[in-house]
């Protein structure tokens, strides 16, 4: 069966530059050998400490960061051979939510013109009155009246920023919907509503979401399957039911152990990693945890760790998972 959307080993590099002279000073491996797929209808979610690519990874399914290797397959095609023009067509099935309302849309349009962009940049033709009758159709859609339409983003809360920001993600009827931490610049009460309302359009629409996050218990709430990622690199990709039972990975589980818990009977002591992160410009060749894993052996350092399969429909890329490959999870 075709995935809806398959990633093969995606990789970009940016080169930094640094001194008086702007001279290059080192070159970062933002994205390395990223491989994974996801089904019609699927939440997918990528969790991962800030810099580990999660974004960079948004960006270059996306095309908006052309990538040094891999491709990117959709519905069959692979965007990566694509034209400008072509990719320009083909992002009306493919949008993307960004990280921070207050600077997602331009502050000199009001929130009925921002919303009537897509269909501009897409060189769809319609009238004004059917401009407004979209326009409309859309504030309804995620929760707001027809009146947000005449208000700048200035004038409007977080929470409703963020509902006009899904509002023109979904302008142009997609199928995929990239979420880059749509809650994080909001309070706890109002990111609970944009979840809800997330929920609803997916059933809704029958989209398919990428949901990138840094809160892991959102993520496992929210979404199908996990991807975790580390300096780059996907280290682990498991089911959203099982992450808070069985990670593979000592990086997911400490990730799991990080995880406030607000019932007293819950609460454990937690160990933190220790050691340093290794530096991005100059990666181990090895495995890129090895320095802060208590579990790291000789192998470890030298030999990098590819996905394999864990036998209950997942992938982890370590030497010495947590728990054998060669006794799968019924």
């Amino acid at each position: 069966m075709e995935k809806f959307l398959e990633i093969n080993d995606l990789s970009v590099s940016f080169g930094v530059r640094g001194g008086l002279f702007l001279r290059k000073i080192g070159t970062i491996k933002a994205v390395n050998n990223a491989c994974f797929s996801i089904d019609k209808g699927e939440i997918v979610g990528v969790v991962g400490e800030s810099g580990c690519g999660k974004s960079t990874l948004a960006r270059l399914i996306l095309r908006l960061v052309e990538p040094d290797d891999g491709s990117v397959s959709f519905n069959g095609t692979d965007l990566l051979k694509m034209s400008k023009k072509e990719m320009r067509w083909q992002r009306r099935h493919m949008q993307m939510v960004f990280q921070d309302p207050y600077s997602a849309m331009d502050p000199l349009y009001t929130i009925y013109r921002s919303l009537c962009e897509p269909f501009q940049i897409q060189r769809i033709k319609l009238t004004k009155g059917e401009q407004r009758k979209k326009v409309d159709a859309l504030l309804e859609l995620v929760g707001l009246n027809s009146d947000h339409g005449f208000a700048y983003p200035h004038e409007l809360s977080g929470g409703q920023k963020q509902r006009a920001d899904i509002a023109r993600a979904l302008a142009l009827n997609p199928q995929f919907v990239i979420l880059d931490e749509p809650t994080a610049a909001l309070d706890v009460s109002v990111q609970a509503q944009i979840i809800k309302l997330l929920e609803e359009l997916r059933e809704r629409l029958n989209l398919t979401f990428l949901f990138i996050s840094h809160d892991l218990s959102l993520v496992s709430y929210f979404c199908d399957r996990v991807i975790v990622m580390y300096l780059g690199r996907i280290v682990e990709n498991i089911s959203a039911d099982l992450i808070g039972k069985t990670p593979y990975h000592p990086y997911t589980k400490a990730l799991i152990e990080s995880i406030f818990k607000t019932d007293p009977g819950e609460k454990k002591l937690v160990a933190p990693l220790e050691g340093e992160v290794p530096s991005p410009f100059n990666l181990p060749s090895g495995c890129v945890f090895a320095a802060r894993c208590n579990d790291a052996q000789k192998l470890c350092r030298e030999k990098l760790p590819v996905l394999e399969n864990t036998g209950n429909g997942g992938q982890v890329a370590c030497h010495f998972p947590l728990i054998p490959l060669a006794d799968p999870i019924g």
